[in-house]
């Protein structure tokens, strides 16, 4: 989004900052996110220090809830019949991006919210959540601000010890979604400090100690996956893996990343074990392990419908807009593998309709997403070298294209590095890359001694 320039409601000092007015679930989804994360509209002054939400009009439309608000800040003193007129561009906005058939009542009757807070309220209150519930966020968003406030480790291991009852799985989530809202728009410094905080009550609470051991049982899952398919994966291997599961976590991140196997046949071999088996217990723990396999391919599928139906309407009005980058600016906010199949099967069905104009801008569509896609030459070239077999071979080619190593590019390869090691991928692949990195820094300083 881009930023706009407004005035310090302290100091009234100009400062360039991203303000959103509407707010719309049916052209992002995340609109909600970014309203309830408290991140939405946040200003900070660099004359006075003032920090907090800047006060403008806002509208908020939920069409599956049938929810339309609007909230006019009283602060900004302005005259009923003003107040509408500012309103009512964004209230056309959201019905002219509906389509005609889902144009309702509810859209001719906004309701008017007279506080920030209460916007807030009714918009969880619309999800089943309730004012104590968000009483309690509310604490949880407080002892998040009083730990980013306070700078010592030692300080904020006392906040946590006195605080612990706040400290639940529900706390990470806000914790987690602050840290998204604060990458996404731009604000790296915030999100590495929050992430700081992040990794201290992890390793101090017990609520944190727990989720560690959940990540270390979903990583060794993974582990034990990649070993298995080495040598090939086969449905007996991996039933085998499913059936001496150590714990749900364990299983359920199996599930995640080999649903493509758990078809008829898989579950055909599943029952026929169950029925040659003597052992009455072992038969209960394969059952039990059935219905909840059954359970959770089944929410998957519904949720891999449900993403294939939002991509499939978002590439419609992508299309239907007056240009392919307006249709994206306003609505490729999701651009994932289901938006790139979605493309693609409107594409075909083009084709079969002989629609020139669709296949066009289709076209146009997928030939923007690849140019997207494609990492960025440095990137290429840290792939190229992984794909070397061995030392001498990086050494070639690291001298054959020394102009690209430079200081960017090894303070990049240090940043995958970290990565790779914090995503725990394997070891191999770490201890190669830093193995390129000795090689790339070598070359480095042998290029500076020349010049």
């Amino acid at each position: 989004m881009p930023k706009t320039q407004v005035s310090c409601p302290r100091c009234r000092a100009p400062i360039a900052a991203e303000i959103q007015q509407l707010f719309d679930l049916n052209t992002d989804p995340q609109a909600k996110q970014k309203l309830l994360s408290g991140s939405a509209n946040m200003i900070q002054c660099p004359a006075c220090g003032y920090q907090g939400i800047y006060p403008t009009p806002i509208v908020y439309h939920d069409p599956d809830k049938e929810l339309l608000l609007t909230y006019f800040p009283p602060e900004l003193a302005v005259a009923l019949n003003q107040q509408e007129k500012m309103i009512g561009p964004l209230i056309n906005q959201v019905v002219n991006n509906l389509a005609p058939e889902k144009r309702k009542a509810y859209l001719f009757q906004a309701k008017s919210m007279l506080t920030y807070q209460t916007l807030l309220e009714t918009i969880l209150q619309a999800d089943g959540i309730t004012k104590e519930m968000l009483e309690e966020q509310q604490k949880k968003m407080s002892l998040i601000q009083r730990l980013v406030s306070t700078p010592t480790a030692e300080s904020r291991k006392e906040i946590m010890v006195q605080e612990e009852e706040l400290i639940d799985e529900t706390f990470f989530a806000l914790l987690n979604r602050l840290v998204e809202a604060s990458l996404s728009q731009g604000d790296k410094q915030s999100a590495q400090q929050l992430a700081v905080f992040q990794q201290e009550l992890l390793t101090e609470t017990k609520v944190g100690q727990k989720i560690q051991a959940q990540m270390k049982e979903s990583q060794q899952a993974m582990t034990d996956l990649q070993n298995l398919a080495k040598d090939g994966l086969t449905r007996e291997k991996l039933l085998e893996l499913l059936v001496n599961s150590p714990s749900e976590i364990y299983t359920t991140t199996l599930i995640g990343m080999v649903r493509s196997g758990l078809d008829y046949e898989f579950f055909t071999m599943l029952s026929t074990k169950i029925d040659q088996s003597q052992d009455e217990a072992e038969k209960a723990k394969l059952s039990t392990l059935r219905d909840f396999l059954l359970d959770a391919v089944k929410q998957i599928d519904e949720q891999i419908q449900l993403e294939m139906k939002n991509a499939r309407e978002m590439v419609e009005k992508i299309v239907a807009a007056p240009s392919i980058e307006a249709g994206l600016q306003q609505y490729g906010n999701q651009v994932n593998e289901f938006f790139v199949e979605a493309v693609q099967n409107a594409l075909e069905e083009a084709r079969k309709e002989s629609d020139l104009d669709k296949i066009t801008k289709l076209n146009q569509l997928n030939q923007m997403i690849e140019a997207a896609n494609t990492p960025p030459e440095a990137i290429q070239f840290i792939e190229e070298l992984l794909r070397t077999e061995n030392d001498d071979q990086v050494k070639e080619k690291l001298n054959t294209n020394i102009g690209k190593v430079d200081d960017e590019f090894l303070q990049l390869l240090t940043g995958v590095i970290s990565q790779s090691e914090e995503q725990g991928q394997q070891p191999q692949l770490v201890e190669k890359l830093k193995q390129i990195q000795k090689i790339a820094l070598r070359a480095v300083m042998a290029k500076n001694l020349k010049g």
